[in-house]
């Protein structure tokens, strides 16, 4: 039978099982043969809390949508075009958000009577009428990846384990998707276990051969690859971007850095990686708790390292007093939050953007803190470096807001001239005649960094108020006031770019600001809306604390400001008290990030409404 094969610009891709059918890594293989194709790509990986939640259950689903495409794409996706569901439970998690005439690849081993009652199904969704407005395509994956294997030796409970892989072969097959680095990943993943590689690269091979020789699939499917801008690229998650700028900050100060952390989601990931790194002078230390981490950190920075500290919001609020002390002491260190949901443990594989005041105003007393959001996962890279930036030439702890969606997802990263990165070199404290611990450069404002140990250059340390210039212990009053104004002088100082504003064709009355992963939720609703013909302008913030100098200028040139965010509104708080801007606040707390189409249907109604 010959098939149809049909060239498309995009594709959504979901695959959705029980959190021990391996979804994550399938999608994961799927995202680097389209990222070494040459695809542009966005993910968006979804996961229970729990380490192994009630299998069958609908708390216990686990999916990874990726979203491919032969030009510049900014999102996951909103809707899958087609969903892998291996069992009933993901069938039922996710098909809400198939549209109609969507590709749906069941698994069909798993339909049975207890798999369906156990998620609610009073019948099989697949022998009724229920599923017709889909392409339905049902597949006995498990039976079908057991009789490839029957001849491997392994029991039938191991060689079903690999299902995975063979809906894997069977979707690069369709989307004519290369083999041959899937292989060889699963042959050194497993290069330990031979007999379990092979069983693998079988029944890859077989869902691939499996595409070829049925006849149920009539269609296959081609994205050619981006036009993206010359160079070498990799595919990159946001919490490996984060790793790899804290490596370049290393190399481009040319000083230790010392990361004093707590495993916690969805920040983990960036010890992980910078463990591999010792070799660029980089000390990771697992501490016994969040404090302890942070205590390291400022410990390593006092003795002439860049301290990093990472975790997530409920980390925040235990590292928050040694934050203070930093910022009493006035000494540099990166503090990652990985932002997840919330309050307390909240919603620990969820993303949320609800850490902002609480990076801003977290502390007792006035201690301000620069605060650092990127945007997208291979905008970590950049980020992290400028946060370093700002903390080595200011001498201050520096907040860098990342979130799951950030730190989760993937996209292509240009990898940079090493060269071109930014200088963040210091220069210490040596001379004796000259050193006073809190005498401050007139231009940054920033105190002198003196390594301990230096001869001459003794000097008080901790978290009682210092006195002007000399840095003694000080408990009177007008020095206080001084000091206090000081240190926020010198955040409000802080040299950040001009906030840069998207307005195509110039006319847009309507401003839509956000920050952190927002960007591209924001970007494709304004993309979109432009293609209906109405005006908006984009302005995005990496810089939350100080905020750009230009803000309140480009916020005034518009009739109305809208400010989607992952919290209550808690960026269109600050903007209203900064600028008296009447911002329209749009919010959304589900653990889930932004749809284009739900941004698209809000900015198309402000737009019209400031029009009429």
């Amino acid at each position: 039978m010959s098939t149809e094969t049909r060239k498309l610009d995009r594709v959504v891709i979901r695959f959705a099982g029980d959190s021990g059918d391996g979804m994550q890594l399938t999608g994961d293989r799927f995202t680097s043969e389209a990222a070494a194709f040459g695809n542009d790509l966005a993910t968006q990986p979804n996961f229970p809390a729990e380490i192994r939640a009630p299998q069958g259950t609908l708390p216990g689903v686990s999916s990874f949508q990726l979203h491919f495409a032969d030009y510049d794409i900014l999102t996951p996706g909103d809707r899958p075009d087609v969903l892998v569901a291996m069992n009933p439970a993901a069938l039922k998690a996710n098909v809400v958000d198939l549209p109609d005439g969507g590709i749906l690849i069941v698994n069909t081993d798993e339909f049975t009577k207890r798999n369906l009652t156990k998620v609610g199904y009073d019948a099989n969704p697949l022998e009724d009428e229920s599923l017709e407005r889909f392409q339905v395509h049902k597949v006995a994956m498990a039976t079908l990846t057991i009789g490839a294997l029957e001849n491997t030796g392994l029991g039938k409970k191991d060689a079903e384990r690999a299902k995975n892989m063979f809906a894997l072969g069977l979707l690069s097959w369709m989307y004519h998707r290369p083999t041959e680095g899937t292989e060889r990943f699963l042959r050194e993943k497993f290069a330990k276990k031979p007999d379990i590689a092979e069983a693998n690269v079988l029944a890859f091979r077989a869902g691939w051969n499996y595409g070829e020789t049925t006849e149920a699939f009539a269609v296959t499917y081609e994205v050619a690859p981006a036009k993206l801008n010359v160079g070498t690229y990799r595919q990159i998650t946001g919490n490996t971007a984060t790793a790899y700028g804290i490596v370049a900050a290393a190399q481009r100060s040319k000083l230790p850095v010392v990361l004093g952390t707590y495993p916690i989601t969805p920040a983990s990931d960036i010890l992980h990686e910078l463990s591999k790194h010792k070799n660029f002078d980089i000390t990771t230390v697992q501490a016994e708790d969040e404090i302890a981490g942070i205590g390291i950190a400022l410990g390593a920075s006092y003795g002439g390292a860049l301290g990093v500290t990472s975790t997530s919001g409920p980390g925040i609020a235990l590292k928050s007093e040694t934050i203070g002390l930093a910022v009493m002491t006035e000494l540099p260190l990166l503090v990652i939050d990985v932002q997840r949901g919330g309050p307390s443990t909240g919603l620990p594989t969820k993303t949320e953007q609800a850490d902002l005041l609480q990076a801003m105003f977290g502390r007792n007393g006035e201690s301000p803190v620069p605060v650092v959001a990127p945007r997208s996962p291979s905008d970590c890279f950049d980020a992290v470096l400028d946060a370093c930036r700002i903390a080595l030439k200011y001498r201050t702890p520096v907040l860098f807001l990342s979130d799951g969606a950030v730190a989760n997802g993937s996209e292509p990263w240009l990898i940079p001239d090493v060269d071109a990165l930014p200088d963040l070199t210091v220069e210490f404290a040596t001379d004796p005649e000259t050193f006073q611990p809190y005498a401050r450069d007139p231009e940054t404002l920033a105190r002198p960094w003196a390594v301990p140990g230096t001869p001459g250059l003794q000097h008080r340390i901790g978290g009682l108020e210092k006195q002007d210039v000399t840095g003694n212990i000080s408990y009177d009053p007008e020095n206080h006031d001084k000091m206090v104004r000081l240190r926020q002088a010198k955040i409000d100082g802080i040299d950040v770019p001009d906030v840069e504003v998207e307005d195509p064709d110039g006319n847009a009355r309507v401003l839509v600001v956000g920050w952190g992963s927002s960007y591209g939720p924001i970007g494709a609703a304004a993309r979109r809306v432009r293609k209906l013909g109405l005006p908006v302008a984009h302005a995005h913030l990496r810089h939350l604390n100080p905020f750009p100098k230009n803000l309140g200028e480009v916020l005034s040139r518009y009739d109305k400001v809208i400010v989607p965010e992952m919290n209550l509104g808690q960026l269109a708080l600050l903007l209203r008290a900064k600028y008296l801007v009447d911002a329209v606040s749009y919010t959304k707390v589900q653990g889930l990030p932004f749809k284009a189409e739900e941004l698209q249907d809000v900015l198309a109604d402000v737009i019209k409404g400031v029009s009429a």
